[in-house]
């Protein structure tokens, strides 16, 4: 996936325990900051701006805390793995551990949706997940996410029934 092609294992952290939503999104935007050379404050205020406006949470332990941006002028994702899980309020009402922040340049805003929409996709698949829950590295979880075999075009949009609770 286009997202995830630049992704190092510096983009990438598991485990993180925090207090909470805040805490987390807090950690989430200051690592990306140094990353990036970005303000955290400004990745943090963009986030949260977003995340008022509704939770990002979409259900299955999985979060996209996003927004777009007038100082970046390329796409920057990351990837956290949060233990223990938080309270994100999800609709689905399970505590989110996989979370999938995601920085777009706001030049690009024609390109966001259509790129979130795959990312959905990519994310809601339950291999996928399982893989990422598993991961016991970051160089583990580029290669889920990188990986050819996952193109967009072999992921179905809708998911069987008989999954669990995430």
């Amino acid at each position: 996936m286009l997202i995830f092609r630049n992704l190092s294992e510096d983009d990438i952290t598991l485990d993180l325990a925090t207090k909470g939503k805040h805490s987390a999104l807090s950690r989430i935007a200051v690592k990306i900051a140094r990353r990036t050379g970005l303000d955290d404050r400004a990745v943090l205020r963009g986030i949260w701006r977003r995340e008022r406006l509704g939770s990002t949470a979409i259900g299955r332990g999985i979060a996209v805390p996003h927004a777009l941006l007038l100082s970046i002028s390329s796409p920057v994702a990351s990837f956290t793995r949060l233990a223990p899980p938080i309270d994100f309020k999800s609709p689905d009402l399970v505590p989110v551990d996989l979370v999938f922040p995601l920085l777009w340049p706001r030049s690009e805003a024609r390109t966001f949706l259509p790129a979130l929409s795959q990312l959905f996709r990519l994310v809601r698949a339950p291999l996928i997940q399982e893989g990422l829950r598993l991961a016991r590295s970051p160089e583990e979880v580029m290669a889920i996410l990188q990986s050819e075999a996952w193109s967009i075009n072999e992921i179905p949009s809708r998911t069987n029934g008989a999954q669990s609770g995430r």
